[in-house]
């Protein structure tokens, strides 16, 4: 069994039924059947052979997510190839490296835009010999590049089709890592890698013909490339490309999509602007919000307790549902049935906000190494401040200094090129090595607690896991963003990005004058605002836990600015780095 005979297996099956849906630049979305994706794939397949692609060569992705990148990925897979997908956010340079190390033959661009990005550094890439360009242009194309409807039309002409070649143990994929410091590392997945991560997803979370999934997390992500890709395409249901990561909430409203993957940020931004829409509201539409909350998280522990709330509260619940609710799901388009969350830690407080709400969302774990699900939550087990249970077929164990350690068939084949990192984190029985610090409860949920390379060691020889203190934090309407400073030093501090529409409607409120932004930020109420919020919400923590100094930033930790990758974690080298100064000021003592 491999990716490609499941993938005709269900276009065989589903036939006329909607698989894709884009919207054109001004216009509305357009459905694509199983039976046009299949033949477009076959097409695009057979054109990639007549330009000499062979079993086992490399064809590279740079592309948003829209209908051509679902044909590359196939059609590629179809010859026997291994497509190598990339962030369309990388720089030339970066691309430049990708291309290099994996020694691609082709790469498809979406957009003229990306195209002068592969152009720029072609000279550079020995082993390129085609550039397929998605978008139609009426310019003469440049010498070496080819327009993607040209591709499938020569697939069009070819008569005979040749018997695939390709098994489960090939390699499908080559995925580079994001790392937060060095060059990326390419990840080698196979067939049986997806196959076998496919199967332990669908049995514990039923995604069907019915479903329609919106999609804008990269595909060139693992997560979204198994949940949001395979998984549907392989269940019948249909998947929506979203226009930009700018435009999700209208997309949302237009497609009414019943499941949903997206990264924590997505969440924590509903979150927000719900609150700073109360916050702006009157004293009594506040007072009924609160209400409606309380009736929520208490119909929500009830079903966590494993008991049925009682009649009173279920009919509080239908009252809150409609005074506070109604607005949050009709944002989703009103159909969903739950998100998914992965690629960073969703904050616990943020998964109970959306299920007083009777939204669920469902946390789960993986890394692009194990193809990537570990361990998730599903509608039948769920605990929140978990990542759920490991998924059948998944052995995870801790080990001895709390790393999290799996072994299975969802495990890499190893680093492309690169058997000297393989061996760091694969051992010589096969369990991979996370680089997570975690335990497994009572109950069998596996939870993170920090990255091992991000633990924090005091002067005073404290170990501080970060992560769980941020989440916290980030809580705070007043916070945006945050990451803790203090290896070495004798205490905690942080840098915080203000969430600057709720400081600057506080500060109105509170009559706190300022000139400008910079000038709010310094403003001593602003200061004991945010110093009040760290107190109130760390007192839970231990001492040598406890934030005691911070500095307020005026932008955003950014990928443009080169501070977080394009799966939004922080790059804390490179902003520690970059804040050297206002980091040495937090910590007078040591200058």
């Amino acid at each position: 069994m491999t990716l490609i005979s499941m993938f005709e297996e269900s276009v065989q099956q589903h036939g006329s039924k909607p698989a894709l849906a884009h919207k054109p630049k001004g216009g509305t979305y357009q459905d694509i059947s199983y039976t046009q994706f299949g033949e477009s794939v076959d097409a695009f397949s057979k054109g990639l052979s007549t330009l000499g692609v062979q079993k086992d060569d490399r064809v590279a992705l740079l592309s948003e997510n829209r209908p051509e990148w679902a044909t590359t990925d196939f059609g590629s897979l179809k010859t026997g190839a291994v497509t190598v997908p990339m962030f369309s956010t990388l720089t030339a340079a970066q691309v430049s490296y990708i291309l290099n190390d994996s020694g691609a033959k082709i790469i498809c661009v979406s957009t003229e835009s990306q195209l002068k990005k592969v152009l720029s550094i072609r000279d550079d890439v020995p082993t390129l010999e085609h550039i397929i360009l998605f978008d139609s242009t009426e310019d003469e194309t440049p010498e070496g590049v080819i327009q993607f409807e040209d591709v499938c039309s020569r697939g069009e002409a070819v008569d005979s089709t040749e018997e695939s070649s390709v098994s489960e143990h090939d390699i499908a994929t080559i995925i580079y890592t994001s790392g937060t410091t060095g060059n990326p590392k390419g990840v080698m997945l196979t067939h049986a890698n997806f196959i076998s991560n496919l199967q332990a997803c669908k049995s514990l979370i039923d995604v069907s013909e019915t479903d329609v999934l919106l999609s804008f997390l990269p595909l060139s992500h693992v997560f979204e490339r198994l949940g949001g890709h395979y998984v549907p395409l392989f269940s019948g249901a249909q998947i929506a490309y979203a226009e930009s990561t700018f435009t999700v909430a209208r997309n949302m409203q237009e497609i009414s999509p019943t499941v949903m993957l997206s990264v924590p940020r997505l969440y924590e931004t509903m979150h927000d602007r719900v609150l700073s829409a109360v916050q702006a509201g009157s004293p009594l539409k506040q007072k009924i919000f609160h209400w409606g909350v309380s009736v929520g998280s208490a119909v929500s522990s009830a079903i966590q307790q494993g008991k049925n709330p009682s009649a009173i509260l279920r009919l509080q619940q239908g009252i809150a549902d409609k005074l506070v609710f109604a607005k949050l799901k009709a944002a989703t388009g009103g159909r969903l049935r739950f998100f998914v969350s992965g690629g960073a830690a969703l904050p616990q407080a943020i998964a109970e906000f959306f299920h007083a709400a009777g939204i669920l969302i469902l946390e789960g774990y993986g890394l692009t190494e194990t193809s990537p699900v570990i361990s998730m939550n599903h509608p039948a087990k769920w605990k929140f401040g978990t990542v759920g249970v490991p998924v059948p077929g998944v052995e995870v164990q801790i080990a001895e200094d709390g790393e999290i350690l799996t072994r299975g068939p969802h495990v890499m084949k190893g680093y492309f090129n690169n058997e000297a990192e393989t061996a760091e984190v694969i051992d010589a029985d096969r369990w991979f090595h996370t680089g997570d610090i975690g335990i497994i409860d009572e109950d069998g949920f596996v939870k993170i607690t920090d990255r091992k390379k991000n633990i924090i060691v005091l002067s005073n020889g404290k170990n501080v896991a970060p992560q769980p203190i941020e989440s916290e934090l980030v809580q705070s309407p007043f916070i945006s963003q945050i990451m803790l400073i203090g290896n070495e030093r004798k205490n905690l501090a942080a840098l915080i990005v203000p969430n600057y529409d709720a400081l600057k409607a506080w500060a109105s409120e509170n009559n706190v004058e300022a000139a400008d932004t910079s000038a709010m930020l310094q403003a001593r109420e602003i200061q004991q605002l945010i110093q009040g919020e760290i107190r109130s919400r760390l007192t839970d923590f231990a001492d040598f836990e406890q934030v005691r100094r911070f500095a307020l930033l005026e932008q955003e930790f950014s990928q443009e600015a080169d501070e977080m990758t394009p799966t939004l974690k922080l790059k804390r080298n490179v902003i520690i780095e970059k804040y050297g100064d206002v980091i040495d000021g937090m910590y007078p003592e040591d200058a």
